[in-house]
């Protein structure tokens, strides 16, 4: 039908000539087009609230919607090429159109049949939404997603389909690129923090097909940060145990493999309250114990974690478990990551009162191993709480014997490098803790309790006159 000859008719007319005339087959061509959509025919499904700025794609499903003209209102679904095949109008472009775009798009090529048509297009179903995600995350890729699929598909819940972010990310740079409609991209920077700490949700961005996340690594590790990753809802999981390293001055150097453990909860569901369990993220004391507790030489005020990010640098923690001890900062005891590095250095020093607070730390050794041997009443491996000092294992080992020497012992030291210290003690059992005279033993150390002066003239003459009681054992035999 002719625009001027539809201009003599009301709108009223207009509208049911045409629907006459195509249930009559008067116009052939408008009949076939709506045989070959039946969907216009059927009663359309609710739309999709999306933004203003979502583009159309392949795949997408639309209802167009033409002010009192209903007969070419319907569903239809964007074809592989960009375009919907619409009665009258047929073929129109609307890739990469966003909705108010295609409605104008559509509006202008129907004005050739219609007199000022008023078109409103709003989306039904969305195609597969493609996303993909680089940078700290558990498995960068692309992830797909559909609109219909718990709505519409945000920042945070892409970065939990890769897994979740790591702690080397840097929460306040996160970008999210995305197309333009005339093949350029905008990127816009999310702070994460805000949203974690403050429950910022404008920084929960909603994602469109096409864009992509980066997720930066820190140049350097907020220990606060890390801790807030590890307790979020983006955090790694931590189903699978953690393959970690642990170095230095602890009794077990070497890899560990560390699992995840659960801590009750109270739940509110129901009528009343349930016990679940809460994942708690394996730490830097965790990781201590699980390396057999820490030597009585470490140094817990610079132990570092070491890890690798997802582009090959490596990040250094730096961690003061004194402040833990003393002061109950809990921050210093940092939730560790897949591939961690902790390394435990040796103290130059070490102080009476920082080795009684090393001793009763969590992550010390239960025991040591302390060789006691010769003149003691009760002779050979002696356990010990760490921190045991000379005078300390020698009255453990029952004692000086009646043969034994008492004004000083030997004392000797394995060092890591293979050699070995030996020194002479004196002992004075009035004595406190002290490197020279009383020192805190470690794990290994051996003490040696010589002979005194009588004991050893008494087995030099039994060594004397030993043959000579076999053979005034032999006239016993004839008496």
């Amino acid at each position: 039908m002719n625009r001027q000859l539809s201009k003599p008719m009301n709108r009223w007319t207009r509208s049911s000539f045409l629907i006459a005339l195509s249930s009559v087959m008067a116009f052939p061509a408008i009949a076939q087009t709506l045989r070959a959509n039946p969907a216009v025919l059927r009663p359309a499904a609710s739309p999709i609230s999306v933004d203003q700025g979502y583009l159309l794609g392949a795949g997408d499903k639309i209802k167009l919607d033409i002010f009192s003209v209903p007969e070419y209102s319907g569903d239809y679904q964007v074809l592989a090429d960009g375009t919907l095949n619409l009665p009258l109008a047929g073929s129109v472009t609307v890739q990469d159109l966003s909705l108010k775009d295609a409605s104008a798009a559509i509006s202008r090529k129907l004005s050739e049949w219609l007199t000022r048509p008023i078109v409103t297009v709003s989306l039904l179903a969305s195609r597969p939404i493609n996303v993909a995600v680089s940078g700290e995350v558990t498995r960068p890729g692309s992830y797909t997603t559909t609109l219909t699929e718990g709505g519409i598909p945000t920042l945070t819940k892409m970065l939990q389909f890769a897994g979740g972010i790591s702690q080397s990310a840097d929460l306040q740079r996160v970008q999210v690129v995305r197309r333009s409609g005339r093949g350029g991209t905008q990127t816009r920077t999310v702070d994460l923090r805000q949203l974690l700490r403050t429950g910022d949700i404008s920084q929960d961005l909603p994602l469109r097909d096409g864009d992509s996340i980066v997720v930066p690594a820190a140049t350097a590790v907020n220990v606060d940060d890390a801790n807030l990753i590890a307790s979020s809802s983006l955090a790694v999981s931590t189903d699978q145990p953690l393959r970690i390293i642990v170095a230095g001055e602890v009794n077990r150097p070497g890899p560990h493999s560390i699992q995840s453990e659960a801590v009750p909860q109270a739940q509110i569901g129901g009528t009343a309250p349930t016990v679940g369990n809460k994942v708690q993220v394996p730490t830097v004391t965790r990781a201590l114990q699980i390396a057999g507790g820490i030597t009585q030489s470490a140094n817990i005020r610079d132990i570092e974690v070491r890890r690798r990010t997802n582009a090959g640098s490596e990040q250094v923690l730096k961690v003061n478990l004194f402040e833990l001890l003393q002061a109950g900062d809990s921050r210093q005891d940092v939730p560790l990551q897949e591939g961690d590095r902790v390394i435990v250095p040796t103290a130059t020093t070490l102080s009476p009162a920082d080795a009684a607070i090393l001793a009763r730390a969590s992550f010390s050794p239960d025991s040591i191993a302390v060789n006691v041997v010769g003149e003691v009443a009760k002779p050979g491996l002696v356990q010990l709480p760490p921190n045991t000092t000379l005078n300390q294992a020698l009255l453990a080992a029952g004692g000086f014997n009646a043969r034994a020497k008492k004004r000083e012992v030997s004392f000797l030291r394995l060092n890591p490098n293979g050699t070995v210290d030996r020194r002479d003690i004196a002992i004075n059992f009035n004595q406190g803790i002290n490197e020279q005279s009383n020192p805190p033993l470690r794990n290994n150390d051996t003490i040696v309790v010589g002979k005194s002066g009588l004991a050893g003239i008494g087995d030099t003459l039994g060594t004397i006159f030993a043959p000579l009681s076999g053979f005034l054992g032999i006239f016993n035999i004839f008496r």
